[in-house]
């Protein structure tokens, strides 16, 4: 009789132990999903242009808008295919390119080292390499290197100093090309071009829509 008791007993206590187990498992869930709910949103670096719909006057909003966007433009991913002279340059610090190429008649190399002999339709991690289908440099009309964000804004909306095009193309251009798209995914240990192409694309609408306002030089 005695030894059933204690089986008893010890059947209880384990289911009791059970419960409590069950319970305290539920509850470190409920505390997670709370926890995650309430973690702030990662910081890509780049604010997203509805951020900006606080300020009044669309002159205003729509400078501080193209400066959000600046950090993108004036980032060495972009930067260093829009170089000032007729060799483009690499690197977060905008060394010249090695080997030692120039841009040529199409902004694709010489005739004697095109780029796409040595940049492939896509990143080659073995040896570092970046690449994309268009590798090439900008038109030398739509150089940025050693410009401010304001020369560079005012230029953006000039069709002779920004391959002729119009606002509308040109946000296109930011917002959908592929080899601008490159400078998110650069590869290797690049950094990347702060924020997502996407987001940039918005700024840049945003920046047309309020009145493609420019920053003083």
């Amino acid at each position: 009789m005695g030894k059933k008791v204690v089986e008893k007993s010890y059947s209880v206590r384990w289911k009791h132990i059970a419960v409590i187990a069950v319970m305290a498992a539920l509850a470190g869930a409920a505390l997670l999903g709370t926890q995650a709910a309430a973690a702030p949103k990662k910081d890509t670096g780049l604010k997203p242009a509805a951020s900006f719909a606080s300020i009044a006057k669309p002159a205003d909003r729509s400078r501080a808008l193209f400066k959000e966007a600046g950090k993108v433009i004036l980032n060495a991913r972009c930067v260093n295919c829009h170089p000032a002279g007729d060799q483009p340059t690499q690197g977060e610090a905008g060394a010249p390119h090695l080997p030692a190429v120039v841009r040529g008649a199409d902004g694709h190399g010489a005739i004697a080292l095109r780029c796409n002999t040595c940049h492939q339709a896509e990143n080659y991690e073995p040896s570092r390499v970046p690449g994309h289908p268009q590798w090439g440099v900008a038109p030398l009309e739509m150089a940025w290197q050693g410009r401010t964000l304001g020369q560079i804004c005012e230029q953006l909306k000039d069709p002779k100093r920004n391959g002729g095009k119009t606002l509308t193309q040109m946000h296109e251009h930011m917002a959908h090309d592929g080899l601008v798209g490159w400078a998110w995914n650069p590869g290797s240990t690049r950094k990347p071009a702060p924020g997502t192409q996407a987001q940039f694309g918005e700024l840049i609408a945003a920046w047309i829509d309020s009145g493609a306002e420019c920053p003083t030089p």
